[in-house]
């Protein structure tokens, strides 16, 4: 099994829970859609030798080699099952050491993107369980990550992206791949806005709209000429914009939002978006990083 990653390839994180094989699929369609190679990655957590006690050390000695050939059928059966989905895929199957989050950052530079399965296991125990994944690499992506943990939904309307748009230079990244993801989809794309209280007094709500309006179609005109064939539409909603957004995205094949936000209209901040996403989206959360992330 190989152990480095091809330049470009759709990397995807794997476990043996069944919202992993949800990833797997969605990972193995964007490769051949992308006519790029994919990269399968378990990684199995030893515990800290250094700091345990002897008696650790000889139990890990001793359990760990059974846990590796545990997985590796797993490894095996999900690369089996991307080879029959897409006969002709390039596709390198690893077995690696280390915490998930720590294997995966570690593979991501050069990679077009990662994806990882969804638990929905709730912000605590997203936060302290030893396996959490999605908060690290989410929070300062070294390139786009791609949360799945819903199957897609079924909607007799034409397939659709949204994204989240603030005016900066984050959500222009995240402008440009919801652009070039909507391109190979043949899909329509919604660009949306979130506006939220409290709004300057005094000031008109028809020139408040404007004020939101103007950065969002600022972000996406050249991004439209570049792209003529992807049907585009704005929209500008009060609210929260995680609530916004995920609402937005419901039957939605994915939402894409920048890593964070850095500035624009009051009310449009990005910055937890995407974190806020990462629990609530039930569509898959394609999460851009800036380049100076």
């Amino acid at each position: 099994m190989g152990t480095s990653v091809e330049r470009g390839a759709v990397v995807v994180g794997l476990d043996a829970m069944p919202s992993a094989r949800l990833a797997l699929a969605w990972a193995a369609d964007e490769a051949a859609r992308r006519r790029l190679p994919l990269h399968l990655v378990i990684a199995v957590d030893a515990p800290d030798l250094a700091d345990g006690s002897a008696e650790l050390s000889t139990l890990w000695t001793s359990w760990g080699p059974a846990i590796r050939a545990a997985y590796a059928p797993v490894l095996e059966e999900a690369r089996d099952f991307t080879v029959q989905r897409h006969p002709g895929l390039t596709v390198v199957a690893e077995l690696a050491n280390g915490s998930p989050a720590e294997v995966l950052r570690a593979r991501a530079p050069g990679s077009s993107m990662v994806v990882i399965g969804s638990r929905h296991r709730g912000v605590v125990r997203e936060l302290f369980s030893r396996e959490a994944v999605g908060l690290p690499l989410v929070a300062h992506p070294p390139c786009p990550v791609v949360v799945v943990g819903e199957p897609e939904q079924v909607t007799h309307e034409r397939p659709h992206l949204v994204v989240g748009v603030d005016g900066s230079a984050v959500s222009t990244e995240a402008v440009r791949f919801a652009f070039e993801e909507a391109a190979f989809r043949d899909a329509r794309l919604i660009a949306v806005s979130a506006w939220q209280p409290p709004f300057p007094s005094g000031v008109p709500m028809d020139v408040l709209e404007q004020e939101v309006l103007r950065p969002l179609a600022e972000s996406t005109a050249g991004w439209r000429d570049k792209y003529p064939q992807v049907e585009l539409r704005h929209e500008i909603i009060r609210g929260h914009p995680v609530q916004v957004l995920t609402e937005a995205a419901e039957y939605a094949l994915a939402l894409v939002v920048g890593s964070r936000g850095l500035g624009g209209f009051p009310g449009l901040l990005l910055g937890s978006v995407s974190q806020g996403a990462l629990h609530h989206a039930r569509c898959p959360l394609i999460v851009v990083p800036h380049h100076a992330d």
